[in-house]
Order: C-alpha cells, then structure tokens, then sequence
C-alpha cells in the first residue's frame, strides 16, 4: 500500500515543506506588518525562510522509529491536528508496511482501533513520551541547534517590536480612564489673535509672564527672544527660564518652581507660564509636583507643542528589544547628549511614553489651574521642505577700519529646521497615519482638562520659536500666537474664578 500524501493527512501542503511551520502557525511570526500593508508578502517570506533555517539546525519534530511493531506519532502533529485528525493519522501509519515488509492488520482493524478512545488516547501518551525523550536526547547531541532557533526568533521578535514601534502607546492619554474631558477653544483663540493683530491687546500688567523653553534650547541664541522683546514692548514683565533644557524632567521642575518662587517674592505678581515643547512638560511637572507651594503663585499655564503624552521619536529611538540594538543606537544617543551637549540622557528617556505614563499616573495638573495646550500640523510640501529657520547670530568684524560704523556685522545663520520637520511629519503620517508638527503628534499634545486649541494653519514644531526665512507677513507671526495662547489663558481662569463663585452662592 501506499503512504498516504500530507493532504490526506490533513496538513496544508506549503511550497517551502518545512517540517517547522509551526513558528508560523503558533503565533510567532504573526502579520507584523498590519499598520504597512504592503509588506505583508514580505513578512511571509521571511517567516517560511525562518522556517528553512530553523530547520537546518535542528529537527526534533520527526523521529524515525527503529522498532516498526511500535510506529511513534509526531508530538507536534498531535497538537496541530483535531481529534477526529489524529485518529485518521494514526489509522494510516498502521496501514504502512513494517520493516519486514509484512502488514501489521487489515484496514478494517486499523480503523477500529484507531477509533477506539482508549487506544488512541494510550498511543498519544506513548507516543508524545517518546518523541518528547529522543528529542531532548537530540538537542543534547547538538546543542547549536537551540541557539540556532533561538537566535531566529529573537531576530523576528526585534523586527516585530521595531516595526510595530509607538502604535499601541500614540493617543493613550484619550484613552486612558478617569481623565477629564477637554475643551475646544479654536475658535476664542482665533478670535482674541485677530485682535491682536489689530492692535487690540488685553494682557493684564498685573502679571509677571515666564517663557520655559524647550529641549536644546541651550544652543539656539534666538529661542524665545522675539516674543520677549514684544512682551517687553508693551510694557509687559517677561522672563525665559535660564534652566538647563536637557537635564531631567523633574530637575529642571525643582528649577522653575524657585524661578516662581523668586518671581513673585520681588514683584508680588502672580506668574502665568508658557512652555514650548520639552518647557511645557517640565513647567508642568513643577506645578503638578509643588502645588501647595505654588498655588497662590501661579495664574496659570499655557502648553505649546508640549508631548505631554509623550514622544513617538523619543520612544522609538530608546525602545529596548529593538533591530536598533544591534548597533547601539542608545550608546550613540548617550554619547550625543551626554558628552558632545551636555547633557543628561533622562531628559530624552523623560519624553518616552512609558515615563509618561508613570509619572502622570502619579502627579496629575490640579483641576483648579487655568490650562490651555496648544498643537499643530507641519506642512509637508515641497515649500516647507524648502523652508531655514533664523536660529542665531554671527557677528563679523567691520570690513574698514576706515568704516563710518564701528559696529561688527550681524550676520544671520540659518538652518533647515523646518525641512527637517516637514520630513518627520511624513514619517509619522506615512508610519502611524498620525498627524504632527514632526516631532510631538496632536493627539499627544492635548493635556486632559485642558482648553484645546487646533489651528488650520500648518505649522512645525521649530515655528513656535525661531523666525522662518519665508514667513508669510499676512499671518499672525510666533510672538502674537504666544500673546493670543497666554490671553486665552487668562480668559479661562476668570471664567473659573466666576463659575467657583456662582458655586459657592
């Protein structure tokens, strides 16, 4: 009699055969790729290649037996196959011809007594003992073949983790329970800029405004300057926090709370905050972690581009498990930050949605205090990958000495920081389908509880602060949108003031 082929077994027949498709089958090598279509043919390959080489090091899966009057079924396929499978299966070993080229029964025994329950449930144990034993004494008599498979599945497991990167954690604030709702204030907002614009400005001299700039703002001269010198303009009290930007969340929040502190002692104004990017975060974890000392203080905080959620870039650029591991992309960060910036390494792993999840589980923004947060799109045309950013000053001696001005000359160095955000921008659409400034995504920028606001106008996550080359004189420039997010702030502390009030009548 023949034997039987692997469709009258049951098993799929697969063009790679290899005894190992289970690595597929059982879940290792899922479709990693879900959030990228396209490579899902790709990931197959590589699944059943896998499944190629894993076998070349190793076959535990079949075991000849050397004695035909006890046939050992497959343990695997045991697992893989149904009941009413296993019986069929075993039926048909028992019609092979044994080694002596004699039959062992008829068709008909074989078939009753493989559906006889209590054989085929004896012969499973046996059987699955058995290969269970020549298959550890297998792996004894070669040992590289366990390395060998489990360094191919710690390979699949790094690419799924990288390519799966920050899907599961972008948004989780929304998602989370017990947050409070937000508030749209678009619409206020743009209102109170065309104001501005017209000359019509509200902010109250009653207050002393503190600017807390962002991550690396140690080396950009200009960070935040304009909007100071407008401030300063009318008339207005205005400070930039002197932290250190890239040290740890919760240092530079012990720093802003003594800049607050010093502030109101010498000028018995209350302080109302605006933190770009990484500033946000850290005047917030000052206010989140010192209230009690802060509260009568503080007038409020407005958050610009501020990952309060976290940072997919810093998440996916310090995610341990990841292909990056191979070429330690966190010493080379480590490197970057710690000895060519100066800088601390946890100011970049502050940003990572898992240490913000952890520390906003734990200190939380008092619902009392007046917050706006405010987010933006990048533009990711050609124009905006075409835009310099003013960043700093060169000053250059005068060309003669025989010169009418003895002023040195300030030349203006510029750098492509909004084509460097408009190229992240597309790598977070195209990788997340998230829209973003090209560093921090919306979604992430919303704190809960908070007035939100969301501008039609594409902006990038370097416009906040330095002036662009190319900035349209129609539009409202950085300086009147930080006035316009500070008065709205304002705005939604009188209104609270008003509704505790009407409360407590």
């Amino acid at each position: 009699m023949e034997e039987p082929s692997n469709g009258q077994r049951g098993e799929p027949n697969a063009p790679f055969g290899a005894s190992n498709d289970g690595l597929t089958s059982n879940g290792l090598i899922p479709q990693l790729f879900t959030s990228v279509p396209t490579l899902n043919e790709a990931a197959s390959y590589i699944a059943k290649t896998t499944s190629i080489f894993t076998g070349c090091f190793s076959d535990n899966s079949v075991e000849p037996s050397r004695d035909s009057r006890n046939p050992i079924v497959h343990a695997q396929e045991l697992e893989t196959f149904s009941c009413g499978q296993n019986r069929g299966y075993v039926a048909s070993i028992c019609d092979l011809p044994s080694s002596s080229g004699s039959h062992p029964a008829t068709h008909a025994e074989s078939s009753n007594a493989a559906t006889a329950a209590p054989i085929n449930g004896e012969i499973t144990r046996t059987s699955t003992r058995v290969a269970s034993e020549d298959a550890s004494a297998h792996e004894e008599s070669n040992p590289t073949g366990g390395i060998g498979i489990s360094m191919f599945k710690s390979l699949i497991d790094r690419a799924r983790r990288t390519v799966r990167g920050s899907a599961d954690d972008i948004g989780w604030l929304q998602r989370a329970s017990g947050m409070p709702p937000v508030d749209d204030g678009t619409e206020r907002f743009t209102e109170i800029l065309d104001n501005i614009r017209h000359g019509l400005h509200k902010l109250p001299n009653s207050m002393v405004y503190l600017l807390v700039p962002g991550l690396f703002s140690n080396h950009g001269p200009l960070y935040f300057v304009n909007t100071k010198m407008s401030f300063s303009k009318m008339g207005l009290a205005c400070h930039i926090a002197k932290i250190h930007s890239e040290a740890s969340v919760e240092k530079n929040a012990r720093e802003i709370k003594e800049y607050i502190e010093e502030i109101y002692w010498g000028s018995r104004k209350r302080v109302l905050l605006l933190g770009h990017s990484k500033g946000g975060v850290d005047a917030a974890a000052a206010l989140s972690l010192y209230w009690p000392d802060l509260k009568d203080k503080v007038a409020g905080l407005a958050l610009a581009q501020s990952p309060y959620g976290g940072s997919p870039i810093a998440s996916d650029i310090l995610r341990e498990g990841q292909l990056g591991d191979y070429v330690n992309v966190r010493k080379l960060m480590e490197i970057l930050i710690c000895q060519v910036i100066k800088g601390d390494l946890q100011a970049l792993e502050d940003l990572t949605y898992e240490k913000r999840r952890e520390f906003l589980m734990k200190h939380q923004l008092p619902r009392e205090l007046p917050v706006v947060s405010f987010h933006t799109e990048a533009g990711i045309s050609s124009t905006a990958l075409a835009t310099l950013s003013h960043v700093a000053h060169a000053e250059l001696p005068a060309v003669s000495p025989l010169s009418a001005s003895d002023q040195p000359t300030k030349l203006a160095v510029v750098i492509p920081l909004g084509a460097v955000m408009a190229a992240c921008a597309q790598l977070l659409q195209i990788r997340y389908g998230e829209k973003s400034d090209g560093l921090v995504t919306c979604r992430d920028a919303e704190v809960p509880g908070s007035v939100v606001v969301r501008p039609k106008r594409k902006l990038d996550h370097a416009w906040m602060v330095y002036s662009s080359l190319n900035d349209d004189p129609s539009e409202a420039d950085a300086s009147q949108v930080c006035e316009a997010l500070m008065t709205l702030v304002v705005e939604v502390g009188q209104q609270r003031r008003h509704e505790l009030a009407m409360k407590d009548e």
